[in-house]
């Protein structure tokens, strides 16, 4: 099988398409013929060697996808040869096959492409755990979302105001501010200043209950000045740096709460857990006319990096796919 792997850490150069023996499933696993698969920021990490594979994971990248099942290993009651699945992966999912455990596939949502399937799965898992199990989101809150023109942060926003949550989101340019304010989040241009007056003009002082971040370094100080009292903030990344300064007064004083989490290194339980709780509480939310990600644009798996250089391009105004069947 055509797979895509990074020959050398580096830039997007060093991706290079091998040939692979086509994987066999073992038990709890199933074998999925990829139609497509998501690109994520963590792919990006994996090729530079900022962020290697975890030992025993293969080098074959990619960490989602969506496709048909092809074989099952021992064990595996669902899902069924021949079903179509979207699935979260260890690694695996820039080729035409790749190997899924049993538990962390889902069924495709009514009316959703394969290649719209491919890029819901990381996310979906990541904003279940960070948005609404350790950041607690409720109904009736305020959220703040950065990057809000990203693939994670155009599904976020969506989420929220499905569970009847006020969104205020960041974003750079008027352009992606003004898209995302049709979506019907509250934009902020980053670019403009800082956004932490912004925030507290929009909620009348009183601030927002939770933020979720992408940015880190200076922004976090900006973010703990507009979170009100009992707010979390919940770190997915730190694309301006892991190192940042906290003022331990304001955080006790607000009685603030500062959360993070990673997916990939979770053990397998953990994340059969994960699956059981977004199968029952975000399923139910997608669809056309519902919940449905955002595809900026798709490639040919020959061109992963082309779609590697257009992430980091930050052009994107939402999810990236590699095509890997036809397209449909």
């Amino acid at each position: 099988m055509k797979a895509i792997t990074a020959s050398q850490p580096g830039g997007p150069e060093v991706l290079e398409v091998t040939d692979r023996p086509q994987p066999q499933p073992g038990p709890g696993e199933v074998l999925i013929e990829v139609a497509a698969a998501g690109v994520n920021r963590p792919d990006i990490m994996q090729r530079s060697g900022a962020l290697p594979a975890p030992p025993g994971v293969t080098d074959i990248l990619g960490l989602e996808v969506s496709g048909t099942v092809l074989a099952v290993g021992e064990g595996v009651q669902s899902p069924a040869v021949g079903e179509t699945v979207m699935a979260l992966l260890n690694g695996g999912g820039y080729a035409e096959c790749a190997l899924a455990s049993a538990d962390l596939c889902l069924p495709v949502p009514e009316g959703l492409s394969p290649t719209e399937a491919a890029v819901l799965p990381e996310g979906l898992f990541t904003l279940w755990h960070n948005l609404f199990e350790r950041g607690r989101l409720a109904p009736g809150e305020t959220v703040l979302i950065h990057g809000g023109s990203s693939g994670i942060g155009t599904l976020g926003i969506q989420l929220a105001l499905a569970t009847g949550v006020q969104v205020i989101t960041t974003a750079g340019g008027p352009e992606k501010c003004a898209r995302l304010e049709a979506m019907g989040a509250r934009a902020i241009d980053y670019r403009t200043g800082p956004h932490a007056e912004a925030v507290l003009d929009l909620t009348q002082g009183e601030g927002v209950n939770v933020v979720l971040d992408i940015v880190g370094g200076a922004a976090l100080a900006q973010n703990l000045d507009c979170l009100a009292p009992e707010g979390r903030h919940v770190s997915l990344s730190f694309m301006a740096g892991p190192q940042a300064q906290v003022d331990l007064s304001k955080v006790m004083r607000k009685g603030l709460w500062l959360t993070s989490s990673t997916l990939r290194p979770k053990p397998a339980h953990e994340k059969a857990r994960l699956a059981r709780a977004v199968r029952q509480h975000l399923l139910p939310l997608l669809g056309p006319g519902k919940v449905a990600p955002l595809l900026s644009r798709s490639f040919p798996l020959t061109q992963a990096a082309e779609a590697h250089r257009f992430l980091e391009s930050g052009q994107n105004f939402g999810k990236i796919a590699l095509q890997i069947a036809p397209t449909e």
